[in-house]
């Protein structure tokens, strides 16, 4: 297998196995733990959600960044129980899988993240993982990112992987990730698992301003169907085993557009796969006074149902989205906006309206759809990214849990 995702950057290992936790038929096991772990110790900054009913395995990892000085050797993920909503036997469960792996691999446990993913209120078969952890453990290798990758999925229909060289005067080093997101994603800090690794040498107090740099421009800007999960979390862990140092405004402006490259790859693949998606659907909004009040306009388009629903029937109804403009407590003259979709104008100022309907009926037929809207006030941009809102969607949740 060829080396990618989490495992790109030298000194990573990763491995996927099945720990039985998901609901499969008996030889039809699917692969629900993964673990990350670098060959020396790591750097490791991390967001997580804002949600104020959080996961057991969030505040195990806030307590163990804390204590470690934001350092770490391994991430555990399982998927098919969220472990949110369990009290006190999830923090414990959250915790037994902490010191069990670090116990494995030789470590401290506050240099063990955990993460889960799944149904929410459900207590986590804990003794399943313990008794798989040992295969994932022998099975690290830097071949398994995609096994990995694969572990963590929920309902997504694919993996969601990437890596890239950044080459600079001093050497080159690699960034690389993998994701996990379909449903339930919405900003409001990560909107998914996410987790990149680097071998670069990054302090943690550079890698946590860069992480959230990058995030704010990516998995913030993203919204499938404006529902901010209980498990949020994205994590980077840099190893130093390139040599190569991030220091100084030059070279951590190249590390974070190399981090920011690889979050909104992550991002975009993350609403690309979203429940039920056929599209993915960017919104673009120029000409607001600054760039919040666009960020404020974009994020309502993303988000709304009547918006999402005329991209899935491919049907160019701008009064759907400068309704939606409208609404999102930005002041504008009405009377100013323009809007195309995919490049064809459908809107000019002074509410004049002249095209094609067949022509923007072929437009939104495309895989990706651009959503434009200038709102003639100022020099302030913002980008999000959203899918369309499908029958599949309603299928999806209404039989998650069955």
């Amino acid at each position: 297998m060829k080396r990618t995702g989490v495992t790109a950057a030298r000194g990573f290992r990763a491995s996927g196995v099945s720990a039985g936790i998901k609901k499969t038929g008996p030889g039809n096991e699917e692969k629900d733990l993964a673990l990350v772990a670098a060959d020396v110790t790591a750097s490791v900054a991390a967001v997580f959600t804002k949600n104020l009913v959080q996961a057991a395995p969030i505040g195990v990892c806030r307590k163990h960044i804390a204590a470690s000085g934001g350092r770490a050797r391994a991430i555990v993920v399982n998927s098919g129980n969220a472990n949110a909503c369990t009290g006190a036997v999830g923090r414990e469960a959250a915790m037994r899988t902490a010191v069990e792996a670090a116990g494995l691999l030789g470590v401290a446990v506050n240099e063990v993240l955990v993460a889960s993913t799944g149904v929410i209120g459900q207590t986590l078969p804990v003794d399943l993982l313990l008794q798989a952890l040992p295969e994932a453990v022998n099975g690290l290798s830097a071949d398994g990112g995609s096994d990995a990758a694969r572990a963590i999925m929920t309902t997504d229909t694919r993996t969601k992987q990437i890596a890239l060289t950044v080459e600079t005067p001093d050497g080159q080093y690699t960034v690389g990730g993998m994701a996990k997101g379909s449903g339930m994603i919405h900003p409001d800090m990560a909107t998914t698992l996410a987790f990149v690794t680097t071998d670069a040498v990054v302090e943690s107090g550079v890698l946590n301003d860069c992480l959230k740099q990058a995030v704010d421009v990516s998995f913030n800007r993203i919204s499938v169907d404006g529902d901010t999960s209980t498990n949020d979390m994205v994590a980077v862990m840099a190893n130093g085993v390139s040599g190569v140092k991030v220091q100084g405004e030059a070279s951590t402006s190249v590390f974070l557009n190399g981090l920011t490259k690889v979050l909104t790859h992550l991002a975009k693949e993350v609403v690309r796969d979203g429940e039920g998606a056929t599209r993915l659907v960017t919104v673009e909004v120029s000409g607001a006074r600054d760039d919040n009040e666009a960020l404020k306009v974009s994020r309502t388009v993303s988000t709304s149902p009547l918006v999402k629903t005329a991209v899935y029937g491919a049907d160019a109804n701008w009064g759907r989205i400068v309704g939606a403009v409208g609404r999102a407590g930005v002041d504008l003259d009405p009377a100013a906006l323009t809007v195309s979709i995919c490049g064809l104008e459908v809107l000019s100022p002074g509410y004049r309206s002249d095209y094609s309907e067949a022509d923007a009926g072929r437009l939104m037929k495309a895989d990706e759809v651009v959503i434009s809207v200038d709102l003639g006030q100022g020099v302030g941009f913002a980008r999000t990214w959203t899918c369309d809102l499908t029958h599949g969607y309603i299928d999806i949740n209404a039989s998650y849990r069955t």
